[in-house]
């Protein structure tokens, strides 16, 4: 099993072409709010970026929170998503340790990482990368 891990963000210069990739590759949008990672400022202009993302918490307390089981536990962390059974209550994200989901108010749904990898080759500074974990479940 892989997930996204930042392996190295001093190199990262807030170019946001992961964000972007995830928001048009794997959510089929234009926006970055619909991406599952999410380049910030560390605090200033000088202290660099931090990716926020699903940090594949287990047991991930949005599943936990989650009153319809719309999000399940991922074998080896992480969360699997069933759209038909969410209700759009938001707890998920409010759940969220790393306030690394977001929530789509106009979709419905919350937005967050799949750990796909997706973002990993459009990073031209080699930031981000899927590393193997074990399955632990």
């Amino acid at each position: 099993m892989k997930k996204l891990k930042a392996i190295d963000m001093k190199k990262c210069i807030g170019c946001y072409s992961c964000s972007l990739a995830c928001a048009r590759e794997v959510h089929k949008s234009l926006s970055w709010k619909r991406s599952g990672i999410q380049i910030r400022s560390s605090g200033g202009i000088s202290t660099g970026f931090e990716a926020i993302y699903c940090l594949a918490c287990d047991p991930p307390p949005c599943a936990e929170v989650c009153p319809t089981q719309a999000l399940t536990p991922r074998k080896g962390g992480g969360i699997l998503f069933k759209e038909k059974q969410c209700i759009a209550c938001a707890e998920c994200a409010k759940a969220c340790p790393v306030d690394a989901i977001y929530f789509d108010l106009e979709l419905r749904k919350p937005i967050f990482c799949l750990h796909c990898g997706r973002c990993v080759s459009f990073c031209p500074h080699n930031c981000i990368d899927l590393v193997e974990v074990e399955n632990v479940r």
